[in-house]
């Protein structure tokens, strides 16, 4: 879930470790709309609108189909760019190949990735933690899952979109 990603990546900030936000001030300013660049359920919707209106320009992935399914979305990428797969690349592994390169665990335990800084103070290990499917729910208390779900089946009400996430 995005609000825990989210609470995540500022606290790992380290001129932002200081202020010791709680998950609960997050869960208050996503449920207000209050999260950096403005309400989250925007951006996603307007995403979501756009790659329903102009599917040829704007892909739209849920982080879910990517891990249910990373073969066939990755096809669904490569498509979407212009550069699909071939019969003989899909025989030869080239797929999973791609997807070995790109895996959280390559990635995390590159040395760029676990020393490196995007600038001073903030670490690019940050952006990598486990890359599992609702591990949120470990972090967030029952009363606040129920009020963001609520809040996001609200605002993504008659769109069409939906989370798997989400009970």
């Amino acid at each position: 879930m995005y609000i825990y990603y989210r609470w995540h990546f500022a606290n790992g900030h380290a001129e932002r470790r200081l202020h010791d936000w709680s998950i609960e001030y997050f869960v208050d300013m996503f449920c207000g709309g209050e999260i950096n660049f403005g309400p989250y359920w925007d951006h996603v919707l307007g995403f979501w609108k756009e790659s329903l209106e102009r599917p040829e320009k704007v892909l739209f992935l849920k982080y879910e189909d990517l891990k249910k399914d990373s073969v066939g979305q990755l096809k669904k990428i490569a498509k979407f760019v212009g550069l699909p797969f071939s019969q003989e690349e899909e025989n030869y592994g080239v797929v999973e190949q791609i997807l070995e390169m790109c895996s959280l665990s390559k990635l995390k335990n590159l040395d760029v990735n676990k020393y490196g800084e995007v600038r001073p103070n903030v670490h690019n290990k940050i952006f990598f933690r486990k890359g599992q499917v609702g591990d949120w729910i470990n972090h967030l208390t029952p009363s606040m899952v129920e009020r963001v779900n609520m809040i996001i089946k609200q605002k993504f009400s008659g769109s069409g979109l939906s989370f798997s996430t989400l009970n």
